[in-house]
């Protein structure tokens, strides 16, 4: 895909996911909730995500802040939902991997591949990531048997 061609394929989707973001409800069930917050630039996330047998079966992402950290965290319930914890864990590495070293290829992360215009923008990169980091931090609290948390991102 050229260049151009990316980069308004990345605007669409940006926008898109931001105006109409994607497993944005509360859940009923929950097996553990983490926020997320950038104090750099305010944006915020709650996370909430029911595990069943494993997996993840059903989150939700609720939250204010820019478009690139909204339609991000968007995206991201969109490509974990369904995946064991462990695939979960594994495409949260990759996808940070992706957006902070630039020799690292978007083979493996789909449609999470357009948010490459953000490694532009360095200091947009936690804004992508946040919901990422926020994630991570869930399972993590997950396997340790706890049921809400709560992640700083910082410099």
């Amino acid at each position: 895909m050229s260049l151009e061609a990316l980069d308004e394929l990345y605007k669409e989707v940006i926008l898109d996911h931001y105006q109409n973001p994607r497993n944005s409800k509360p859940l009923q069930q929950v097996s553990v909730t983490t926020e997320g917050y950038n104090p750099v630039c305010g944006d915020q996330i709650k996370l909430q995500i029911l595990v069943h047998d494993g997996a993840i079966e059903a989150l939700a992402v609720l939250g204010k802040g820019c478009a690139i950290s909204q339609a991000a965290a968007s995206m991201m319930t969109e490509a974990v939902k369904g995946k064991t914890v462990e695939e979960a864990e594994a495409l949260a590495r990759t996808f940070r991997d992706f957006m902070t070293d630039d020799k690292v290829e978007p083979d493996s992360l789909g449609d999470l591949e357009v948010l490459e215009g953000v490694r532009k923008f360095p200091v947009r990169i936690k804004c992508a990531t946040l919901s990422w980091n926020t994630l991570q931090e869930a399972l993590k609290e997950h396997r340790q048997g706890l049921k809400e948390g709560r992640v700083v991102i910082k410099d």
